[in-house]
């Protein structure tokens, strides 16, 4: 029998917002079984509780938004990436806001952090998200297809309309050790014509070079970590997207420019299949 985990202690962090630009502290918390992955919002007076699932998300508009009738927190994928690959079942996550800090723009520094943490097991059998016939979500030329696969693998393209970035593919089965070697340090993106239209827009506000990747027409402002940096970040807003379904997933993901809004259109799906 596979059994829940929980973290062996708390984690605090602090920072800013990726789109917000507002200082926020949130506290990784153990939690006990069957608890699930859950917000609390310790800046609101009854400390409304958000469950980080899939039926929960209310926009997906450059980032995954939870909520319920009482608050809601945004851009939480690259958080909820790195519990996902940490196996994590149960944990509160305490959060004086609406938005994670950024870090420096991936989820590296959570799954670092998190990792020091431990994990505990928990008498509680764990619900597996295993994947048993074909699942296909599209938008036109974007989809996202789930397969049978023993094991958790994910194949994404990327295609940029600029030609300087163009077309990016990945592939990679995804463990503890190949997330943090190959996936938790890919940064978000953002091309320099859009960054003003964004701000505008109330997005954006807490970017940089620090913790965005920018492209031009023709170069980077900022040095990659990865020669395809971007679609490796493509996967880990996935890795984010899939949790919000369930935790200990087993089953192939192939994707082509699958972004938030496809991504949790197919957690939904899952969901509702394996109630």
């Amino acid at each position: 029998m596979q059994c829940q985990y929980t973290l062996g202690r708390e984690i605090p962090f602090s920072g800013i917002g990726l789109h917000s630009g507002k200082p926020v502290q949130i506290c990784f918390k153990p939690a006990p079984a069957d608890t699930g992955l859950v917000f609390v919002r310790t800046d609101m007076p009854e400390k409304p509780h958000i469950p980080a699932k899939a039926e929960n998300v209310t926009t997906t508009l450059r980032a995954t938004t939870i909520s319920t009738a009482l608050a809601k927190v945004f851009t939480i994928e690259h958080l909820m990436a790195a519990l996902n690959v940490l196996g994590i079942d149960n944990c509160y996550i305490e959060i004086d806001g609406e938005e994670p800090p950024v870090a420096d723009g991936c989820a590296a520094a959570f799954f670092t952090a998190l990792k020091k943490a431990g994990k505990v097991q928990q008498k509680a059998k764990a619900k597996s998200l295993v994947i048993d016939k074909i699942y296909r979500m599209e938008d036109g030329e974007k989809f996202i297809v789930a397969l049978p696969y023993d094991g958790f693998r994910i194949s994404f393209t990327s295609l940029n309309e600029n030609p300087f970035i163009g077309v990016q593919y990945a592939d990679f089965l995804i463990t503890e050790e190949i997330f943090g070697k190959e996936l938790a340090a890919a940064r978000t993106i953002a091309y320099e014509k859009e960054i003003i239209k964004l701000q505008e827009m109330g997005l954006g506000l807490g970017g940089s070079l620090e913790n965005v990747i920018v492209y031009t027409d023709d170069h980077w402002l900022n040095p990659l970590r990865y020669s395809n940096e971007l679609v490796r970040h493509k996967i880990l807003d996935l890795l984010g997207d899939l949790r919000l379904a369930g935790n200990h997933i087993k089953g192939h993901f192939i994707a082509v420019k699958s972004g938030h809004a496809l991504n949790t259109r197919l957690a939904k799906e899952l969901v509702q299949c394996y109630r």
